[in-house]
């Protein structure tokens, strides 16, 4: 007997995902900040970045686990392949656009999206014996 799924389309899943991008964008971190010449504090708002790991968290919290249907080991979620493409894509593209204009720290997300800048660097060794006697 198959099992059953709890998202029954990749449209729903999509669905799911907006729905998690609605969460993320209209719930900002806040931090607090002296910026001012009386040193009178206040919070700054600061927009949240989309994570894989934030969308599996706020699926789980709705009762539903979603990391089988991106992982799709056995083949049982085919047909929701493009739609995981997507979402890993629109979230990678948050993440690259925030960081590129500094929006969010650009190391960490250099990082997380496997973007590192390669240098090449050749060391030689020689080693010189003096024996004394």
């Amino acid at each position: 007997m198959a099992k059953h799924k709890y998202i029954e389309t990749p449209e729903r899943l999509y669905e799911l995902f907006e729905e998690y991008k609605t969460d993320v964008k209209s719930n900002p971190r806040t931090r607090k900040v002296t910026g001012n010449k009386d040193f009178i504090l206040s919070e700054e708002k600061l927009e949240r970045p989309l994570t894989m790991d934030g969308f599996e968290v706020f699926c789980w919290k709705k009762g539903m686990t979603v990391n089988h249907y991106f992982d799709n080991q056995s083949g049982s979620y085919d047909d929701y392949c493009t739609i995981c493409l997507i979402i890993k894509k629109e979230i990678r593209q948050d993440q690259i656009d925030g960081g590129m204009v500094g929006q969010y720290n650009a190391s960490i997300t250099q990082r997380l999206n496997g973007l590192t800048e390669k240098t090449e660097s050749n060391i030689v060794v020689t080693e010189n014996k003096v024996t004394i006697e």
